[in-house]
């Protein structure tokens, strides 16, 4: 009987969660930043607090930050976050370069906002384009944060061959919310899964490129990263499972890795509560 009331409290933890950070309460700057090839559409608390820049993942845009912007604003940063090129309201501007690369967006975006230096969290896609960052432009970075990184831009030969193992032929015609959402999650809050599947439904245009990355991604180069890392996996996460996302945390010298035991692809999403928790914790080590 004690079992069935603690799964029932965990439930009743995470609607609690879900539903209290659905909307939020900070007042937002909404703007386009003029960048080569294109209008990057992004969302701005201002203020005088080191800058965090969110990056969102391919099933997302500006709007899978909902639970993270109070908090961290809260806690006295000025959180960014920005539709990545081919995503959400970022307009393409044909006479530009394409794609481009993600982590070049990001670097023009820097000088746009005249940021001098900035902690960097990225989840799955966007963590890809983190790493990508965290490479070719180091000297701005306080700290990086990568959740639920897959592989995607990794050019190793036998990484991919693993990563191909772990996901069916027919993984990919699945719903996107089982597919990136842990079980726990989806039972215990089912409303929060509708918002999670409307801001998947408006998150890439279609037909626009992938953007390359801008290095040559391996293993192996991750060794050269310098910066504070932070490597989060979802224990339910059947795209990125614990041992994948370790195995790049286990290249960068010096980094923590966390897992969230009860959450999917979507950590940020399913278990906000702990992911702020933990991600306000290890930046606040590295400049507040």
């Amino acid at each position: 009987m004690r079992r069935y009331f603690l799964i029932a409290l965990a439930l009743s933890s995470l609607i609690t969660a879900s539903q209290a950070a659905a909307q939020s309460k900070t007042n937002l700057r909404e703007a386009f930043a003029d960048l080569p090839g294109v209008r990057l559409f992004y969302i701005d608390s201002g203020g005088v607090g080191t800058p965090v820049i969110f990056l969102h993942p391919g099933s997302g845009n500006t709007r899978s930050w909902e639970h993270q912007i109070d908090p961290f604003v809260k806690a006295g940063y000025r959180v960014i976050a920005y539709d990545r090129r081919g995503f959400g309201r970022s307009e393409i501007v044909a006479s530009g370069p394409q794609p481009g690369s993600g982590a070049d967006d990001l670097e023009a975006l820097r000088e746009y906002l005249k940021i001098d230096s900035f902690h960097l969290v990225g989840s799955a896609a966007g963590a890809s384009v983190a790493l990508d960052y965290t490479l070719a432009f180091p000297k701005h970075l306080k700290s990086l944060v990568v959740s639920s990184t897959a592989g995607a831009g990794v050019a190793d030969e036998t990484f991919q061959q693993m990563s191909d193992k772990l996901h069916p032929p027919d993984m990919m015609k699945l719903p996107p919310n089982i597919r990136e959402l842990g079980p726990n999650y989806r039972a215990a809050d089912p409303g929060g899964m509708d918002r999670w599947l409307d801001i998947e439904k408006d998150s890439r245009k279609p037909g626009l490129p992938n953007q390359p990355s801008k290095n040559r991604m391996t293993i192996s180069s991750f060794e050269a990263i310098a910066t504070p890392a932070l490597f989060i996996a979802g224990g339910a996460d059947l795209y990125a499972p614990p041992p994948v996302v370790k195995i790049y945390a286990d290249r960068v010298k010096g980094s923590q890795f966390v897992v969230m035991p009860d959450s999917g692809h979507s950590t940020f999403w399913e278990s906000p509560d702990r992911f702020n928790e933990i991600v306000l914790r290890f930046i606040g080590q590295h400049g507040h």
